[in-house]
C-alpha cells in the first residue's frame, strides 16, 4: 500500500536530496502498489523516479525489480543509484516519459510490442533471487518452470512508448520460468484491449515459445488462472480485479471449448 513522503525518515529524505542535487519536488505515481513510495522526484540534476520499500514483501519485490534491471540492458529503466536507511530500501531509476501503448487489433504499436517481447524470451534468469511460478501465480506445474525471466505483468500501463523504443517498468514480479508463462499471462491483457480470444491466441503464434507449448499445459493453466482470478473478484470491489477475472475467464471458457 502506497504511503506519504511524510513516513520517510530524515535520513531518507537527505540522502535522496544528495542525490538529486539539493531540495526536490515529488509527483506520486498514479498507480501500482508494490513499493510504498513510488514518485517522480526533480532536482537540480533533473527528474528521477524513486521507489522506496520498508515492508518485508515490498522491500523483496524491490530488490527482485533492482536485479532485474542489472540484469536486461535494454527495456526497464537504468538504475541510477540505490541506498538503504533506517529500514528502507531506496532505488531511483531513469525517469521514462512517454504514452502507453495501444495493444488492440491493428494497432502499429503491436509490432513495437513483439519486437520487445521476442527480445524478452530469449533472457535467461542469472542465479535464484526470482519469484518461482508457484510462488508468483500460486499454482504450478512442471512444464512451467524454466531458466527465462519474465516479467509476468505486461499489462499495457507497465509499458511506456519512448522515442528509443518500448520499455518496461515495475519489475516487482520478475520470476524464473518457461518462456511461455509470459504469453499466457499476456492472453487477457490482450482481450482487455479488444481482441478476441481467438485473435489474442492467433497474434502469439508469432513467439515460438507459444506454439511450442504443450496445448493441455495450457489448457490448464488458463482454468487455473481464472479459477484464482474468479474467487479474487469475490473478495474485492477493485475494478480491475474484476476485469482480469472476466477476461481469464473467457480465455478459460475458449480453451474448455475447444478441447
Amino acid at each position: 500500500m502506497r504511503s506519504d513522503w511524510t513516513t520517510l525518515p530524515e535520513s531518507v529524505t537527505a540522502g535522496i536530496a544528495e542525490r538529486v542535487g539539493g531540495t526536490f519536488d515529488v509527483v506520486p505515481a498514479p498507480g501500482g502498489d508494490h513499493a510504498e513510495i513510488a514518485s517522480t522526484v526533480t532536482g537540480p540534476a533533473g527528474q528521477v523516479f524513486v521507489k522506496a520499500a520498508s515492508g518485508e514483501l515490498s522491500v523483496r519485490s524491490l530488490r527482485y525489480e533492482l536485479a532485474a534491471t542489472r540484469t536486461i540492458d535494454r527495456h526497464p529503466p537504468a538504475v541510477l543509484w540505490h541506498f538503504e536507511s533506517d529500514g528502507w530500501l531506496v532505488v531511483g531509476t531513469e525517469h521514462l516519459a512517454g504514452p502507453h501503448p495501444d495493444l488492440s487489433p491493428g494497432s502499429p504499436d503491436l509490432d513495437l510490442f513483439l519486437a520487445t517481447l521476442t527480445a524478452l524470451q530469449e533472457t535467461p534468469a542469472p542465479g535464484k533471487t526470482w519469484f518461482t511460478p508457484a510462488a508468483r501465480l500460486g499454482f504450478t506445474h512442471p512444464a512451467m518452470d524454466g531458466e527465462t525471466l519474465i516479467h509476468s505483468d505486461l499489462n499495457p500501463a507497465n509499458l511506456i512508448v519512448t522515442p528509443f523504443g518500448l520499455r518496461i517498468v515495475d519489475w516487482a514480479w520478475a520470476t524464473k520460468a518457461a518462456a511461455w508463462v509470459e504469453l499466457a499471462l499476456l492472453v487477457p491483457w490482450l482481450i482487455g484491449s479488444g481482441h478476441s480470444v481467438e485473435q489474442a491466441e492467433q497474434w502469439l503464434t508469432q513467439l515460438p515459445a507459444w506454439t511450442e507449448a504443450d496445448r493441455q499445459v495450457l489448457d490448464g493453466f488458463a482454468s487455473r488462472n481464472a479459477t484464482k482470478w474468479a474467487a479474487k473478484s469475490r473478495q474485492s470491489t477493485e475494478t480491475w480485479v474484476h476485469d482480469i477475472a472476466v477476461w481469464t475467464g473467457e480465455w478459460a471458457d475458449h480453451r474448455a471449448s475447444s478441447v
